[in-house]
């Protein structure tokens, strides 16, 4: 397929590489400076081992030189690959002083407190009531309007909601048939979840009896992957399907058809993230080995939707995240890399 005459291309000079031992796949911006150092930022990395010992990488993103710098004192052994990593969403908190709190989830949720130069252990949250065990966590989000909270997603069907400071569970709710991917907050007790059932669920902690289905997979059972609530604008949605180079693009307001699918990968898409400070720019990337951006036009073109930018990478594109406090930063995971990359 044709690219538009009117696509940029992000430039290689225009980003950061950080090479790792192992390969990798969740990443986390932080959303606070380092205390020390007013133009550092922590960046964490996930390392994707397929064996019990895995590795968090903390590093500093030196947005003067444009550099990372690893500090051997700020790295964690993780059981399992994390399938995900957050850091606390609140640039100051009283949860935090001096230090940074970051969430991962795996084998369980856990709770990490980053300080200068250490890190510590703060807890290991179990949502089984019957087991010492945990069913794996595929995702979890951080709640941003009352950061007290955060909701994990299970294979066992299950979306938990904990209350991190006191370490209980507000609440679990089933309603998905099969394992619950991707998760994600609109308002303060508003989720949506996305599942291997193919179905997009919207729940409200006022309301626990029920959930609201707003789309589902065209073929049955075709799983949905992963979910990214647009948080500029509340009425928007993006999901992914397994095996797909699409981009759904949903309304809540007008569920179970898509206002837009963006169909320009040549292989499957594998992670999603809106703009941080608009709500008309996503990025997606994939197995082809691009970052797109894509400005969601008004009314879309009978031909589909063309990237407004696009950059290559050396190999299959497993992860992205957009950076909240440098908007013009998104970060890509491929095999043993992490990229910046300027918009």
């Amino acid at each position: 397929m044709e690219n538009s005459t009117q696509e940029s291309h992000l430039r290689s000079d225009n980003s950061i590489t950080y090479d790792s031992p192992y390969p990798l796949y969740a990443i986390a911006f932080s959303s606070s400076a380092s205390p020390s150092r007013a133009h550092h930022h922590r960046v964490a990395v996930g390392s994707f081992i397929e064996d019990y010992s895995n590795r968090v990488d903390i590093l500093s993103l030196d947005t003067e030189t444009l550099s990372f710098k690893t500090h051997p004192s700020l790295s964690l052994d993780h059981p399992y690959p994390p399938t995900k990593l957050m850091f606390h969403p609140a640039a100051s908190s009283s949860l935090l002083k001096s230090s940074d709190l970051l969430a991962s989830s795996g084998d369980f949720l856990r709770l990490w407190e980053v300080r200068e130069n250490s890190v510590e252990p703060v807890s290991v949250l179990n949502n089984s009531k019957t087991s010492e065990f945990c069913a794996p966590l595929t995702s979890f989000d951080w709640n941003e309007i009352e950061p007290k909270r955060i909701g994990t997603s299970s294979i066992d069907t299950t979306c938990t909601v904990w209350d991190i400071e006191k370490g209980v569970v507000e609440t679990q709710l089933i309603a998905h048939d099969k394992e619950v991917y991707d998760i994600a907050w609109g308002e303060a007790r508003v989720f949506a979840s996305v599942s291997a059932d193919g179905s997009v669920r919207i729940f409200d902690l006022r309301d626990k009896e029920h959930s609201t289905i707003i789309y589902e997979s065209p073929q049955p059972d075709t799983p949905l992957l992963r979910l990214a609530w647009n948080k500029q604008d509340l009425r928007y949605m993006a999901t992914i399907l397994m095996d797909s180079n699409k981009v759904v693009i949903l309304d809540i307001r007008s569920p179970t058809m898509p206002v837009a699918e963006l169909e320009r990968h040549r292989a499957s898409v594998n992670a999603i993230a809106w703009a941080p400070q608009s709500c008309r720019h996503i990025c997606s990337a994939g197995d082809d080995s691009q970052a797109l951006i894509w400005d969601l036009p008004t009314v879309a073109s009978p031909n589909g939707i063309d990237p407004m930018s696009m950059y290559s990478a050396a190999s299959e594109i497993n992860q992205l995240q957009w950076s909240a406090a440098y908007p013009d930063w998104i970060a890509i995971a491929f095999a043993n890399k992490l990229q910046l990359l300027k918009v």
